[in-house]
């Protein structure tokens, strides 16, 4: 099943249980999708990597905003964009443990022939092609340049 599907399902059964949380985030990621879905040059459907992204950019949204909304004592806000978080979280593949992306990022590199941190761009651009969804780019970033540094 596509995520738009489950998306439109899972917002009937939170609308019909009343769960206003939900609901609100639902609607956010099925808004995200159709505004992807209808962008210039798009056919329609989106592919499986693209939804991965949508929901990555959703949930970075919301753990940034947490962030700001936590340093400015904001609890109520920030309760709130945490409550969206697992939400949207429940929606994205597992994420890679950190042993296992250590790994696939060597990989990477050896496969690149990088050698220090002046070939981090060509390893980030294809570390987040072949990862995404998988684990958060600020978090390759970090290994990548623990590696290459």
């Amino acid at each position: 099943m596509s995520l738009k599907k489950r998306i439109e399902e899972d917002l009937k059964k939170a609308m019909l249980a009343k769960e206003k949380t939900k609901t609100i985030t639902l609607r956010a990621i099925k808004s995200m999708i159709l505004l992807a879905e209808t962008e210039k040059g798009r056919t329609g459907n989106l592919k499986t990597d693209q939804e991965n992204n949508l929901l990555m950019k959703a949930a970075k949204q919301r753990k940034d905003s947490a962030e700001v909304f936590k340093s400015q004592n904001r609890e109520d806000l920030y309760v709130k964009e945490m409550a969206e978080l697992d939400i949207i979280s429940q929606y994205l593949p597992e994420q890679m443990n950190p042993k296992d992306l250590e790994i696939e990022l060597r990989s990477i590199i050896q496969q690149l022939g990088a050698e220090g941190s002046k070939d981090m761009g060509k390893v980030m651009g294809m570390a987040t092609k072949t990862l995404a969804g998988k684990a958060d780019g600020k978090t390759i970033a970090q290994v990548v340049k623990s590696l290459l540094g």
